[in-house]
């Protein structure tokens, strides 16, 4: 199949691409003078789309790239090994990375255990809200704990609405409560459409792990 090679554009075409490209800087130019205001952001990765954390870890990468201190908690991942883990040794002085699960709840089966493991992470997030080193603070699937019961989620809102006024704060998990939602200046719901365990494909290194 051979391809028809593009036509060149018209000089009336190129002009009306001028015209609407100088029509669209114009209007992003007036919302970038209007947004004027610069505090802490409080953000929500959430949804049943894979990515969430791995989105996550390339804000921390980018926090970083300017000499920023992270501190990142995972709530539900057990202990065992990831590329993630390995690469963010590499970053040591400047993310705090705590493995504080115990494994999913289906592996643990102990309610009062995941319940006590949730508790020490979040003492440890309120510990990180609250200390001026931290420029981003990675709640990694506090959204699951907070969803069963396992935190009280006006008791996390408190502390979120306590921390320091710069300090930047992303919440990753399915089923965000609606409160958390509604406090956020920043929600993204990552969509299911396709995903390789559906055809029997299993997680693989470097891409689910």
């Amino acid at each position: 199949m051979t391809e028809t090679p593009e036509q060149p554009l018209s000089d009336e075409d190129a002009a009306r691409h001028r015209e609407k490209m100088v029509k669209r800087k114009a209007v992003q130019d007036a919302r970038v003078a209007q947004a004027t205001q610069e505090k802490g952001l409080l953000m929500v990765h959430t949804g049943p789309g894979k990515g969430k954390t791995t989105a996550a870890l390339g804000m921390m990468l980018r926090t970083a790239g300017y000499g920023l201190r992270v501190g990142f908690i995972q709530f539900v991942k057990g202990n065992w090994a990831t590329g993630e883990q390995a690469a963010l040794a590499r970053f040591a002085d400047l993310i705090d990375h705590h493995v504080m699960g115990e494994g999913f709840t289906w592996d643990t089966q102990d309610k009062a255990r995941d319940i006590a493991a949730a508790s020490r992470a979040w003492d440890l997030g309120r510990r990180m809200l609250a200390d001026p080193q931290y420029h981003l603070v990675v709640l990694d699937e506090i959204n699951i704990v907070l969803r069963y019961g396992y935190l009280d989620v006006a008791e996390v809102l408190a502390g979120l609405n306590a921390r320091l006024p710069d300090t930047h704060v992303l919440l990753t998990g399915r089923n965000a409560k609606p409160e958390i939602i509604e406090a956020a200046d920043l929600v993204t719901e990552f969509q299911a459409v396709k995903h390789p365990f559906q055809a029997g494909i299993k997680a693989q290194r470097g891409i689910d792990f």
